[in-house]
Formats: structure tokens, sequence, C-alpha cells
């Protein structure tokens, strides 16, 4: 009864709640929240274990650089829940954010997205989790069928509507059609996975270390899916291993494209349609990619103006 008399004082919210970063809309208002799904955490014995010092951009910024006492985490992994405590508090956090400073404490109408290929353990997990941050209502929608809407796919016509919607940690695709999925597949592939390849090709190439926000910037500004007619640059700093000390050097798109195959490939492989949905997908292909900077090649590429879970509230 008091969630729902406080409902009347929030507004209804649809959540992207990814790997690498959690988006909320509110209808009519548009994205109003694009965080890192980070977490700081630092140990406090003396208050019963540890506490929570800072979500999302602020948390991310710590990433690799805290002292013994501060662990940066990411409470996500693969699009599903690895800390189900983190997970909650960062959503309360988010949730109280978006609300702003208000009398009642927000008791929102929740929906979330979630990988299409997620067991229902990991669904209720987010589900669960939401509602553990003040959500009054949670709705759950696969993230491929949030994607298709949000691009302005016809999902609800009788013919075949491709998407891939590639995030942080998951890669989907599927085909669908009169509001229903027709085939979907999910590849644990995506943007975490790209910066793990170019830090290994660096590693490997130059003996040099970087980190994971050096790694997500050369991804964004020089990185390719194909080759393109100009060869773009990127001078970044590191840390020599053999000789401990930092050293600049300079990365180029094609050094990028070769670092990525790998991922790429999986990805390529994870499309690979069965012969009843290729027939069904033949009049509509759309690329969703939820991460900015990234050059994709496909016969025809949409990508929305707004997060996978825009449209479930707006259409």
């Amino acid at each position: 009864m008091l969630k729902r008399l406080r409902g009347y004082f929030s507004s209804d919210l649809s959540i992207d709640l990814g790997t690498a970063n959690t988006l909320i809309y509110v209808r009519d208002k548009g994205i109003v929240l694009n965080e890192p799904s980070v977490v700081a955490v630092q140990d406090e014995p003396t208050r019963g274990g540890k506490v929570i010092v800072a979500v999302g951009s602020e948390a991310k910024s710590m990433l690799g650089r805290t002292p013994g006492h501060i662990t940066a985490v990411r409470p996500m992994k693969d699009g599903v829940i690895a800390d189900f405590t983190y997970t909650e508090k960062m959503l309360q956090f988010f949730i109280n954010k978006v609300h702003g400073n208000r009398t009642f404490k927000p008791s929102p109408r929740v929906l979330v997205c979630v990988p299409f290929g997620s067991t229902q353990v990991e669904r209720r997990a987010i589900r669960e989790s939401a509602e553990g941050a003040g959500a009054r209502n949670v709705a759950i929608v696969s993230e491929p069928m949030a994607a298709a809407v949000g691009a302005g796919l016809p999902v609800h016509e009788a013919r075949g509507s491709m998407v891939l919607d590639v995030g942080g940690g998951t890669s989907e695709v599927a085909v669908l059609s009169l509001n229903g999925v027709v085939y979907a597949n999910s590849a644990r592939i995506g943007g975490d996975r790209f910066d793990e390849a170019i830090m290994n090709y660096v590693r490997r190439n130059y003996g040099i270390l970087i980190g994971e926000a050096t790694s997500e910037r050369i991804k964004i500004e020089i990185g390719s899916a194909y080759p393109g007619q100009q060869v773009r640059e990127l001078s970044v700093k590191g840390r020599n291993l053999s000789e401990g000390v930092p050293r600049s050097f300079t990365l180029n798109s094609n050094e990028i494209l070769e670092a990525l195959q790998e991922p790429l490939q999986s990805i390529v492989s994870a499309v690979s349609c069965s012969p009843e949905a290729a027939r069904c997908c033949a009049t509509s292909i759309s690329c969703s990619p939820r991460r900015p900077g990234f050059r994709w090649s496909w016969p025809t590429i949409r990508s929305p103006a707004s997060p996978a879970v825009v449209a479930a509230f707006s259409s």
C-alpha cells in the first residue's frame, strides 16, 4: 500500500541494465541517465565489512587507480547479475538520482531488458534486485525485442526483421516477426571482449601494458570492423613491461582491426541463422550497436537514437 502511494510521486522507468553502462529512460523526457555499471567499495571492518563509496562515473574513474582498501567492481557480468547486493545498491542510487530530491522515497514501475539467453534464475535475480531497489512493479523484456522496437523496425508486421544488439558483455542476434521472436542467438561477447583483445594485442606486439580505460578509448576512437579508406592513428601511453617505466607509442586503425578479428568472428558466427530464420529475415536487416564509436558494415544500418529499452514505454 505504501509503495502504491509513493508510486503517484514517481516516474515510470525503462532501464537498460548493461554490463558496461546503465541507461534510464523516462517517457516524454528521453534518456535521463547514462552511467557506467561500476561500484567502488571500501573495506570498513568497524562498520561490519564493506561500504559503497561511489557509484557510476565516479566509481569508473577509480578503476585501476584505487588504494588497497578500495575496490572498484562491476556487479554485472555478461548481461546478468554477478553480485546481487551491489547491483541492488547501484540501481537504488540510479533511481534516486533520476527522481532527484523528493519528499517521498521513489517507488516507480520499472521495465528492465535482459539477454534473450538468460535463464529463469538470472531473470528472477534481476527482478528481485529491482524490487529491492524500490520498484513497486517490475517487467522484463528481452533485449533483441527492445532493441528492434527502439530502432523503429516493423516487428508487428508479417515479415522478418533482423537485429544485432552488441552490448558490453553480450551480443544478441534475433529475427522478429508478428511481435514475436522467430530465431535468436546470444553470444557472451561484446565491448568488454574487444577491450581485452586490444590490451592483449598491445602487450604482445609492443610489450606495453595499458589499462581498461585506455583500451576502451582506443576502441572508440580508431576501432573498426572493416578496413577503411583512411588510416587513423592515436597516440597512447602505457607501462613498458621490460623497463617498468611509462612509454608513449602510436597505434593505427589497421592494427586495431587485426586485434579485433577473433571477437568479431565470434559475433559473425552468432549471426549465422538457421535456414528458416534466413528466409524470414531476407526482407529487413538492422544493426543496433549500443556502444558508440564502432563502425559496422551490414546491408542496412539503422542506429537508434535511444537505448534498447526506450520504446517499451513510448510505444
